[in-house]
């Protein structure tokens, strides 16, 4: 009886010099040409003994599918599209965004697919996104940093592409998978700490009012005033960038001079409002406690450390990228989930 090695030695000897072909690894398992490739490409209807030959002749012979051709057979590109509709420069420099593709590049590479990093705003790059989508160059998309204006809940859910966000999309929810943070809590926490510590004129800087985080986070707030009998107009719009915050923080500082405490939506606007708050030699926390939003590590930089609520991205990340390989992986439509994380309050020095 001809072993596989010695059969694969008779392949490769009459092959030349030339890559092993997909005949040449059916051939050397005893199997034919359509068995080898089922079992290549993961066919069910393949015995364990002939798969397992198979496995043996791709070894022996260093046989490397053609992913094309694979592609033409699988349907599948083996890749994962992750969507940020940002500037390239936010992308960058924010370590939200750092974070969040760490933890996606992690899960897909232990499922040996590839992550495809897309950039696209609204307008001409969302266009040409939209023809890359619909051309099914990728398996399945993960969403971050969704705005109402980008409408990628309402076109993924129309292409019916298997599609994770992470945060809530604005329509569609009912359709597609998401995890997110509850944000609405998370801006009630933040408050509350601010009312706890005696604060008695409380403002906040908001994200884009474009984006649910911002809504919710701001909502949670106005229910932490509230509750407190404390006044909630002291608002002021950021943009979730340290120059934003900056921005923002003179603004809000200018109309409400006599402010005391005061909730912003991320990290990164709280290290601009703490250099607003230098410049007008206001201390922190004795003149004005300040409370941010992620505890992504900026957090623990700043001077003094930021009390902050915990937004767990890279939990986040990682559970919305398991979901849609999971749905990539099912031989049927598989059930819209959402996954929401409880936020919890860090306490520093700031509050």
């Amino acid at each position: 009886m001809t072993s596989v090695s010695e059969t694969v030695s008779q392949s490769v000897s009459q092959s030349g010099n030339g890559s092993p072909t997909l005949d040449q690894v059916a051939r050397a398992a005893g199997v034919s040409r359509a068995t080898a490739s089922r079992a290549i490409n993961g066919g069910n209807r393949v015995s364990a003994t002939a798969r397992a030959a198979v496995e043996a002749a791709v070894k022996s012979l260093g046989y490397t599918p053609n992913q094309a051709a694979r592609s033409l057979v699988t349907r599948r590109t083996e890749s994962v599209a992750v969507v940020v509709p940002e500037p390239d420069e936010r992308v960058f420099a924010d370590p939200f965004f750092a974070r969040t593709l760490s933890a996606v590049n992690r899960v897909l590479s232990e499922k040996g697919l590839q992550l495809v990093l897309i950039m696209a705003r609204p307008g001409k790059e969302e266009e040409r996104l939209l023809r890359y989508l619909r051309n099914r160059h990728i398996d399945g998309v993960i969403v971050v940093s969704h705005h109402r204006a980008d409408g990628l809940s309402d076109h993924l859910a129309e292409l019916n592409i298997p599609a994770t966000f992470v945060g809530r999309p604005w329509t569609c929810a009912d359709r597609l998978s998401f995890v997110d943070t509850d944000n609405v809590e998370g801006g009630r926490v933040a408050g509350e700490a601010l009312v706890e510590r005696g604060c008695v004129r409380i403002g906040t800087i908001t994200g884009p009012p474009d984006m649910t985080a911002t809504l919710d986070r701001l909502t949670g707030w106005k229910t932490a005033m509230e509750k407190a009998g404390l006044p909630a107009d002291a608002v002021e719009q950021g943009d979730f960038t340290e120059d934003g915050g900056e921005r923002a923080a003179r603004v809000l500082l200018e109309r409400h001079p006599d402010l005391d405490g005061l909730f912003v939506a991320s990290d990164l606007m709280a290290v601009g409002v703490l250099r607003v708050l230098a410049d007008l030699g206001r201390r922190v926390p004795e003149d004005v406690a300040l409370v941010g939003y992620d505890d992504l590590g900026v957090a623990e930089r700043t001077s003094p450390p930021l009390t902050t609520v915990s937004n767990p991205i890279s939990e986040m990340a990682t559970r919305a990228t398991r979901l849609l390989v999971e749905a990539l992986e099912s031989s049927s439509s598989p059930t819209p989930m959402r996954l929401i994380f409880t936020p919890t309050l860090v306490r520093r020095q700031s509050a």
